[in-house]
């Protein structure tokens, strides 16, 4: 039995890291709604209230006082990648000594990607993994070249920007996600930003303090992801999710979907905090087998878990190439992935940067683990809709990004008997 009914996923997590942090270090109140109450995002919030932020939930949202004095802080990011990166680039240009931890996961993940740019601004950092040790002092702009995309590096220099003198310019070979500079101006600071042959080019001058505002949060598309993937899996299945962020640089799974012949409704399309928004419905179709790779890439990376998902129901030779960023996510993604899924039944192999699968292939029942991947183990939930026979153990780290995901699943369940 399929899935059906209309979901409304949480707020954006990316949106919601920004939103906070941000809001922890501009001048007045800042207003957030929808934000993610995930373990990640979570840890944002705790980092900008240990630095000195004020911080209060009421009914309308997360109201928080911006400081415009970053204290002395120890700050454990938990399993957030995103927390300990964008957080460098803040306190890089503070007036005290920091330190940055978090969790087993966390303190095995690379750090210099970020590192390494931000000392081109003059920034003191000791240590390639956390636990990162910071002096904060006087910053310098600069312009730093991305040797690879990634909105994790781009937004760290930019965030230390906002503390440098002088214009601080980064440049992208191909545009990720683009958030912070879609938010910043939200927040009072101006930026610049000039397409170019090869690449981006972002700019903004400091020093700026940034000024509170109100931010309302769409859904997360990589929340959504999820359920399109048992939409178009599942046995008479249709469901739609509503108030999503359809971001350019997030939808890239749904250009995936149009190309394995999904048939992606979208209406009530509306702008929120800068960014567009609309309701996404998909049913069950059949799907043909694709490859993706290079400039893809970026716009779906959270997703590529589901992708192999969906290409073990396709028919032909799926190949994932020049997806290697995945090998330092929350785990070896490529690995676990591959692993997982093998385990029940896909015809799948790893490559030194993505994947070959071959479809369709029926699902068997087996017992996985999610490897405390939060997006491994809402996959492999999804996969048990076709498969109920499939048990996932460690399921309660969806927690990290999605605390309402078994909620969700259930009304869908219940909608369709």
């Amino acid at each position: 039995m399929g899935l059906r009914g209309t979901v409304r996923v949480p707020g954006d997590k990316s949106m919601t890291h920004r939103a906070f942090l941000m809001g922890g270090i501009a001048d007045g109140t800042t207003v957030i709604s929808n934000a993610l109450l995930g373990a990640d995002c979570l840890a944002s919030l705790a980092a900008v209230e240990a630095l000195g932020a004020q911080v209060e939930r009421t009914s309308d949202g997360i109201h928080i006082t911006g400081t415009d004095h970053l204290h002395a802080a120890a700050i454990d990011c938990g399993n957030s990648g995103t927390t300990i990166r964008l957080l460098s680039g803040i306190l890089a240009g503070g007036q005290e000594s920091y330190t940055l931890t978090g969790d087993d996961s966390l303190q095995k993940r690379p750090m210099d990607r970020v590192t390494v740019p931000l000392t081109t601004l003059g920034a003191k950092i000791d240590g390639t993994y956390a636990p990162l040790t910071i002096e904060g002092r006087r910053l310098v702009g600069t312009t730093y070249t991305l040797p690879v995309a990634s909105a994790q590096v781009k937004s760290a220099v930019l965030l230390a920007g906002l503390f440098a003198t002088g214009e601080t310019t980064v440049i992208e070979p191909v545009l990720s996600r683009d958030h912070t500079e879609r938010m910043l101006p939200k927040f009072g600071a101006e930026v610049t930003i000039q397409e170019q042959e090869r690449g981006r080019r972002i700019r903004l001058q400091g020093p700026i303090r940034l000024q509170a505002t109100t931010i309302d949060i769409p859904g997360d598309p990589s929340s959504a992801a999820f359920w399109w993937t048992a939409a178009v899996l599942g046995q008479d299945s249709a469901i739609t999710t509503e108030h999503v962020l359809m971001n350019p640089t997030r939808i890239g799974f749904l250009q995936v979907l149009r190309q394995m012949g999904a048939s992606v409704e979208i209406t009530n399309r509306q702008e929120s905090t800068g960014e567009e928004t609309a309701d996404v419905t998909l049913t069950t179709t059949s799907l043909q087998a694709i490859s993706i790779e290079g400039e893809q890439i970026p716009s779906l990376i959270d997703e590529i878990p589901l992708f192999a998902l969906l290409a073990t129901q396709a028919d032909g030779k799926t190949i994932i190439r020049d997806a290697a960023e995945l090998r330092v996510k929350e785990t070896d993604r490529i690995e676990t992935v591959v692993s997982a899924l093998k385990k029940i039944g896909a015809r799948i192999e790893a490559t030194a940067d993505g994947m070959i699968i071959d479809g369709p292939t029926p699902l068997i029942g087996a017992t996985v683990d999610s490897a405390g991947d939060h997006r491994l183990a809402m996959m492999l939930t999804i996969a048990s809709t076709l498969q109920p026979e499939i048990q996932v153990l460690g399921n309660e780290v969806v927690e990290v990004s999605y605390p309402t995901f078994y909620d969700d699943l259930k009304t869908l369940q219940q909608a369709n008997r």
